[in-house]
Order: C-alpha cells, then sequence, then structure tokens
C-alpha cells in the first residue's frame, strides 16, 4: 500500500478492472486466441506482441473488431473467425479475484461510492455491464465509449466528475499499474497500486473508527 492511502476519510473510489477486480489471462487462455486467430503456438511471445501493438487504439474505440483484429493479423479473419476471435478474447478478461470482490461487497455495504475506469473494448464493456458485481459500481466508465484511454487525464476526469467529491484527495484510485497511478496523483487523487494482494485493498477502504 501506498503512504497515500494510509490514512482514512473517503468520499469515493475510483478502480481500474483489469489486475484488480479482473484476473490476467493464463497461458492456456492466451494459446486459445493464439489458435483461434491460426497463429503458431511455438510463437506466442508474437502473437502477443501483435496484440498490444493495435490495442490503444482498439481500447479507445478508434478501430472495429474487424480492424483490430486485421490489424494484428494482417489480414482480414472473414465473419465467422472475427467472431470466435472477438468472443476468445472477451472470455480471456472475464475471470475476476473473488477475493477482491468481498472486499468491494464491504465497502458497497458501507455506503461508499465505487466507480469503475477501465480501458476495454466495445464489446468486452458490453459484456462486464452485465456481471452480477456490476451492481456495486454507482458508474461504469469504459474508454472505448469515452474515446479516450487511461493515463489520459480526461479518462480520470470523468470518473472524478460521477464521484461528485469536491475534494480529489478523498478520492482513491486503484490500478494495477504504476503509469496510471502516477497520472491520477498528478490531478491530486490517492492512489493505491495495487499489485494482487485484496488485504491492501482491504486496508486502503477500511472505514476510520
Amino acid at each position: 500500500m501506498t503512504p497515500t492511502t494510509a490514512h482514512a476519510g473517503l468520499d469515493a473510489v475510483i478502480l481500474d478492472y483489469n489486475g484488480v477486480i479482473g484476473l490476467q489471462p493464463t497461458t492456456d487462455q492466451w494459446l486459445r486466441l493464439a489458435r483461434t486467430a491460426l497463429w503458431p503456438e511455438d510463437d506466442l511471445p508474437a502473437f502477443q506482441h501483435a496484440f498490444w501493438t493495435a490495442r490503444t487504439a482498439y481500447d479507445a474505440g478508434h478501430l472495429s473488431d474487424l480492424a483490430y483484429w486485421a490489424t494484428v493479423l494482417d489480414h482480414h479473419p472473414g465473419a465467422r473467425r472475427l467472431r470466435e476471435l472477438r468472443d476468445a478474447d472477451t472470455d480471456m478478461w472475464t475471470s475476476i479475484d473473488d477475493h477482491v470482490i468481498d472486499v468491494l461487497h464491504q465497502a458497497y455495504e458501507s455506503g461508499l461510492p465505487l466507480v469503475l475506469l477501465s480501458n476495454a473494448p466495445r464489446h468486452l464493456s458490453d459484456v462486464l455491464d452485465r456481471r452480477p458485481w456490476r451492481r456495486l459500481m454507482t458508474h461504469a466508465f469504459y474508454s472505448a465509449r469515452l474515446q479516450v484511454c487511461k493515463p489520459d487525464p480526461a479518462a480520470y476526469q470523468h470518473a472524478m466528475n460521477a464521484t461528485g467529491a469536491a475534494d480529489p484527495d478523498r478520492v482513491l484510485f486503484v490500478d494495477d499499474r504504476d503509469e496510471n497511478c502516477h497520472a491520477a496523483r498528478h490531478l491530486g487523487v490517492r492512489t493505491l497500486h495495487y499489485t494482487g494482494h485484496p488485504t491492501d485493498l482491504a486496508a486502503a477502504l477500511q472505514p476510520p473508527n
């Protein structure tokens, strides 16, 4: 836990999805996606490089499903394979950390407003909005709908406005990427660089005695 989250007194929490609520994909999930793409299984690093190279534009809603996968594969995948790729990609990001959900349930029951701020393409955003844990969030903002990705300050501003908090120092931002936390700190927000330990999150959200 960073020192900026050591004191209590929060008006709201802004949470990243992947790497906090959502679990990182396993190697088997990556291999399944690579197989769906007809990519050689012994060249997974090259597939991942191609996957990430165009991802920011896809997450920001600047590329359609077709444009993204055509960029990754360097050819048109065809309608059927495109659906299979999109579905396998989406499935890869929907496993959640139940321990984190338990912590968020406690925060929700205490009345602490929770806002989601995630870099995610449009189809994944729609899927996440239908998950049971989504009801814990007063608002959910996804990069594809905002047309901007973290760490752009505009992304944070949407979430901060939704909290209704007058003082950014009474808002906690939680993300697994240090660069995203760094950008939030520039806006005066408290941060927790989440490293996979739900007890750190629970401590940061603990209400004052």
